[in-house]
């Protein structure tokens, strides 16, 4: 794989047991890009550690005055010096091209996990560990991936170099092979600590990235209420804390660097003097003894690298735990069986709660908690919380539907919609069946004044569509975005819809209008709404009461208000004392109800022959004042009755408009 043949068809499906097993999943599906990586590198690692030994030979033949050897030596300086260029450059080139598609990998994976498991993904693990994770973790990832294969040739050529010196010159060879793994394996003990410590500033740069995301999203909020410093000083407290850990680890990674260097350091001694020693007795050469030293020295190069994949496998240790941790994440809903490709059709059930929503209809549901309310919503879209009986549509279990039959089957709109940045017709550039056009979505979202403000804040923009949008929509007011991720849902126009408090952010006679709109454009498709709003429960088909996770009473909205005391609590507000006093004397509210009916009956007759007496002896002009005074003076008497007699004087009311149509 090469960089320019990204991204990956398929990135393929990771082993996300555990973040060993994901690195070790990663290097396999990168086999070819390593073994290029370690070709090049033991070419320049060789190349490099061959200086010594024509040093070495160059030496000798100057004190042999050998001109020929010494030629022949020129030579080999020449093509170690070609091989090193050559080969640095492409091990460079290889191992950048290992991080990067790693990387990628790495990106891809999680992307189609956050495309799989939709809104489901940030209940389970916070925004901003995801954030963290596809960002700096892939990072530190990519860079474990790219180091694998120059430690490799590293190792590989410390090995070599110390055979070659074994039969080079046995007599100081000897020394070096025994110092060597004492040199490599110095640090393996002091690894576990420098990995807690740096597992410990991950977490905590993990916390603080959360934190810092999680106040950015919220700043407007924030500002609102002058909450900005308290979580300043949050963010300041936890950043101390990063630093303070960094700084631990850094100290850790400064002990492991400094034993790197004085301990081939301490080897180099002790060869040194032995090799002099052994020199004094004629036992070695002096172009032996400075190949040897020679050597010695130069292994610190490879050395190096045994720190570096220490270090890139202690700091990506935790970041392949983390994006496992994503990675194993599954739909609550997938049991591995038979994933149907067919879209069903009918009534939308939920066997948990007993909920129905008749195919076609519209559904209100009213529940007292908005959390719960919320996972019931999601729950309907096949994407509960936990693994369970699954909702049927049509009798079909939506577990047993394949992901994008279940996602043109039921579409979720959730209380917060979220609004990408881009011009206003790529944001209504969505999956749709084709059947509702975009305008008529805006006019039933009541989306007139959003545009007028999209185009009064863009620039050299006639065409409200060509509108720019910001980033989630932040200069937009919540009732306008809100707006405008429904048009979005209802274009979408999806077998069923299920809406969660689609209008929390508007006014009341937007949202009647809205409610409107919805039960025309959606008429004869199936559509949930969540709501507590009489004005929208006033126009459902069906209204579900939900309470304590069953369904606790269904029927229309002015039938619940009047049977229904848990309903009435949730709609209408009503506390506990107040249900008490409806509930105290119900006989007494009936029978001063009959009197308040009978009284206004007889007091109508008696207008209605007085103004059917004025209609004949009076003109046109009389007839309207007094139709009027007779309106006032009915308005008056709705004031002035009690909340039992309104009933009757409503009915009062309407005869008397009906009076006036007839004259």
């Amino acid at each position: 794989m090469q960089i320019q043949d990204l991204p990956y068809s398929d990135p393929g499906v990771p082993d996300a047991r555990s973040g060993p097993r994901f690195l070790w999943w990663l290097g396999r599906n990168q086999l070819g890009g390593q073994l290029k990586a370690l070709a090049w590198g033991l070419l320049h690692f060789v190349s490099v550690s061959a200086l010594p030994f024509c040093v070495g030979l160059a030496v000798q033949a100057v004190v042999d005055r050998s001109g020929t050897r010494l030629a022949l030596t020129g030579g080999l300086l020449v093509l170690c010096g070609a091989a090193i260029a050559v080969g640095d450059t492409f091990l460079h080139r290889s191992a950048v091209t290992n991080w990067i598609t790693a990387a990628a990998r790495v990106q891809q994976l999680l992307a189609r996990k956050a495309a799989l498991l939709g809104s489901a993904l940030t209940r389970r693990v916070a925004a901003g560990e995801v954030v963290a994770v596809s960002t700096g973790d892939v990072e530190k990832i990519g860079w474990f991936v790219e180091a694998v294969s120059r430690f490799t040739a590293a190792a590989l050529t410390v090995v070599v170099v110390g055979v070659a010196l074994l039969f080079y010159q046995p007599a100081l060879g000897w020394v070096v092979a025994a110092g060597l793994p004492l040199v490599a394996l110095s640090v393996l003990p002091l690894l576990p600590r420098a990995t807690r410590r740096a597992d410990l500033q991950r977490t905590k740069a993990g916390r603080a990235t959360e934190l810092a995301s999680d106040t950015v999203a919220g700043l407007r909020v924030l500002r609102g209420i002058g909450g900005e410093d308290l979580f300043l000083d949050r963010y300041r407290r936890a950043s101390q804390e990063v630093r303070h850990a960094a700084v631990r680890s850094a100290r850790m990674w400064s002990l492991i660097s400094a034993i790197q260097v004085l301990l081939p350091g301490l080897l180099l001694i002790a060869v040194v003097w032995h090799g002099v020693h052994l020199a004094r007795q004629g036992r070695v050469t002096v172009g032996e003894l400075v190949t040897v030293y020679s050597a010695v020295m130069i292994l610190n190069y490879p050395l190096q690298h045994f720190t570096e994949i220490a270090m890139a496998y202690s700091f990506s240790r935790p970041s392949a735990k983390r994006a496992a941790r994503v990675l194993s994440l599954e739909r609550a809903t997938d049991t591995g069986g038979s994933r149907a490709d067919t879209v069903p059709e009918g009534d939308l059930y939920d066997p948990a709660t007993g909920l129905l929503a008749p195919a076609g209809r519209l559904t209100a549901v009213v529940c007292g908690d908005p959390d719960a309310a919320g996972l019931l919503a999601e729950r309907l879209g096949g994407h509960p919380a936990d693994a369970g009986t699954s909702v049927l549509l049509g009798g079909v279990p939506l577990d047993e539907l394949s992901l994008e039959a279940a996602r043109t089957a039921v579409l979720v709109q959730d209380k917060d919609p979220v609004l990408l940045s881009g011009s206003l017709r790529e944001l209504l550039d969505v999956p749709a069946s084709g059947a509702v056009r975009a305008e008529d979505a805006l006019a039933a979202a009541q989306c007139g004044d959003v545009l007028e403000a999209l185009v009064q804040g863009s620039l050299d923009v006639a065409d409200p569509m060509d509108a720019r949008i910001t980033e989630r929509g932040r200069s937009l007011s919540g009732g306008q975005r809100q707006r405008l991720a429904l048009a979005r849902s209802l274009i979408t126009d999806p077998g069923v819809l299920v809406l969660d408090e689609p209008t929390s952010a508007v006014d009341s006679h937007t949202e009647a209008r809205i409610a409107e709109g919805i039960r025309a454009l959606r008429s004869g498709r199936t559509t949930v709404v969540f709501t507590s709003s009489p004005l929208l429960l006033d126009r459902a088909d069906r209204v579900v009461l939900v309470h304590e996770g069953e369904v606790a009473a269904v029927g229309l909205h002015r039938e619940l208000v009047r049977t229904e005391r848990r309903y009435r609590a949730v709609v209408t507000r009503e506390t506990d004392e107040e249900a008490a006093l409806r509930d105290a004397a119900p006989e007494e509210n009936a029978s001063a109800l009959h009197a308040g009916t009978g009284e206004t009956e007889g007091a109508l007759r008696g207008r209605a022959d007085e103004t059917e007496a004025a209609l004949r002896g009076r003109g046109a002009d009389e007839t309207e004042t007094a139709l009027r005074g007779r309106a006032d003076e009915t308005e008056a008497a709705l004031r002035g009755r009690g909340a039992d007699e309104t009933e009757t004087a409503l009915r009062g009311r309407r005869a008397l408009e009906e009076i006036e149509e007839s004259a």
